[in-house]
């Protein structure tokens, strides 16, 4: 470019700072909370440094609110969103700037608050803050939040987020859906995310609802989930991991799926759920076995994993149960989970013309990974975080794929065309799918899978709706397909989210209709936002 982005951004800032209003930009106290572990939709986020043992074994964390997984953010249909972040960090052995994202929250006109570190916003600096507006009119359902600044939700800063609908056509299914139903499953690492960035990515625990144990550690706590008998639950299952997948299951308990990644589906009734890092399940359990104590599994896609003395473990307990480990066992599973048979329930069917290839743009993403080492690629190319955020280049003018940075990594959309992107599970390691299977999350969207791992066939009529999806073991035949429509405005990454193959460069981004988002972003990002920057700059 001839003039550079960094000498743009600095005119673009002059020009905006004219028609923006300080108003929307003002950090001030904001609190509105029903109890101690949930938050409101308006209210102060604070990331901390703190010290815990969730598993037995202490070490510095990075936290939101100060515990893990970090409060329970619940709203209603609808709301407006105001969460302040603030960053309290200090712990120099770890990332001291931060960044939150709003995980499947598809932001309409409001792409400068998706929370993406070099995507869409620069990090917030130690002992700032950022307001994240935003409102949610027509999305309900399980999502979560997760720093967004390198490896470091592996650290620990990630949380549940659940949109309430008064109107839920499922509401009749169950009798109870609050925090206590709400289930967070994650990987957990006794060493600190800079010393894994390379490799190898082996947690040392599971957790679940922020309790486990580790082989040869202590009898630590487990978490436990009380129900009354004869009661329906509707448990909200959150894939908050940094890598594995997880294959979740309630000993004599079989569930109803009603909803993926924030889209109502079909029920569906299956006895185990494989969990991928980013996805959610909501499912209806009704309590109607004896009164005692079940196991909660949730085993690891890693080597060497195991129940053994609780591990991977949480507890299922009834009201009036003796406060004491479960002895139950686990299987056998004849009600296998089938992702090709999730149907939504809204507005069913994959834009475009129903047959593959056939999408007005069509990408084939190929990953790979560079001279053996942990550093990845999607067509030969590794995504490097850029000095100045997309959107920043993009409202600097830049709009042309040739202009944004970084390059070879992003990828420009037209507005309101149909798009499919397919992504075969390359295998070149010998562990398969180079280090898979990979749960690929496009922000801003949710997108029709036309093709699910593990199938060969392609459904345009009612395929599973979500916004993650695995790619697969089956290097020789997979080759996930998905379609959405380009018409939210903005820079959206598209990557993997086990979350060290997403630091190690396993990105896109797809810079879906960049002169609309120039025009609709300039006029709705505040201040605060630009700031960012600036703050960057200066440290």
């Amino acid at each position: 470019m001839a003039v550079s982005l960094r000498a743009l951004a600095s005119l673009a800032l002059v020009s905006l700072f004219v028609h923006l209003s300080t108003a929307a930009s003002v950090i001030g106290p904001l609190h509105r909370r029903s109890s101690a572990n949930v938050l409101g939709p308006v209210t102060d986020l604070e990331v901390v440094n703190k010290v815990i043992a969730p598993d037995g074994y202490s070490r510095s964390t990075v936290l939101a609110g100060g515990t893990f997984p970090g409060p329970l953010i619940a709203a209603q249909k609808g709301d407006q969103f105001r969460i302040n972040v603030i960053n309290r960090l200090n712990d120099t052995s770890m990332n001291t700037t931060t960044s939150i994202h709003w995980h499947g929250i598809f932001q309409h006109q409001s792409n400068w608050a998706d929370g993406t570190a070099f995507v869409t916003q620069c990090p917030i600096q130690p002992n700032g803050s950022f307001l994240h507006s935003f409102v949610v009119n027509e999305q309900a359902g399980t999502f979560w939040y997760h720093s967004h600044l390198s490896a470091q939700y592996c650290d620990g800063l990630r949380g549940p987020l659940v949109i309430y609908d008064p109107n839920d056509p499922y509401a009749h299914m169950y009798d109870v859906d609050d925090e206590s139903t709400v289930i967070v499953l994650s990987d957990w690492y006794h060493p600190l995310s800079p010393q894994l960035y390379t490799g190898p990515f082996n947690p040392d625990s599971t957790l679940i609802n922020g309790l486990g144990r580790y082989p040869n550690g202590t009898a630590s706590p487990l978490a436990v989930v009380n129900v009354t008998q004869g009661k329906r639950y509707r448990f909200r299952i959150v894939g908050a991991s940094c890598d594995p997948w997880f294959n979740f299951t309630i000993d004599g308990h079989p569930m109803t799926i009603i909803e993926a990644d924030g889209n109502l589906v079909e029920p569906v009734v299956v006895d185990s759920i494989p969990v991928y890092a980013g996805q959610r399940y909501s499912v209806v359990i009704t309590a109607n076995q004896s009164v005692g104590n079940y196991w909660i599994r949730a085993l690891s896609n890693h080597p060497n994993q195991t129940f053994e003395g609780g591990q991977s473990s949480a507890i299922f307990r009834y009201e009036g149960a003796p406060d004491q480990d479960p002895t139950t066992q686990h299987g056998p599973y004849i009600l296998p989970f089938d992702e090709s048979a999730l149907h939504p329930i809204h507005k069913a069917g994959a834009p475009g013309i129903p047959q593959p290839g056939k999408a007005d743009i069509n990408i084939n993403l190929i990953p790979g990974l560079r001279g053996g080492q942990a550093q990845y690629t999607i067509n030969n190319v590794s995504f490097v975080d850029p000095s100045l955020p997309v959107l920043l280049q993009i409202l600097s003018g830049a709009v042309h794929p040739s202009q944004l940075l970084p390059n070879g990594s992003v990828y420009v959309l037209p507005f309101n065309k149909t798009v499919e992107i397919s992504m075969p599970a390359t295998d070149l390691t010998p562990g398969g799918a180079l280090g898979g299977p990979h749960a690929m999350h496009l922000h801003g969207h949710a997108f029709d899978v036309i093709r699910v791992a593990g199938n060969g066939s392609y459904n345009f009529v009612n395929p599973v709706r979500r916004d993650t999806v695995s790619l697969g073991l089956q290097a020789t035949n997979d080759n996930v397909t998905i379609r959405f429509v380009t018409d939210n405005p903005g820079p959206w990454f598209f990557h993997c989210h086990n979350d060290w193959h997403l630091h190690n460069g396993f990105a896109v981004v797809m810079a879906e209709a960049p002169s609309e988002a120039a025009i609709q972003e300039s006029k709705l990002a505040p201040t605060a936002w630009w700031q960012l920057c600036n703050a960057t700059q200066h440290n």
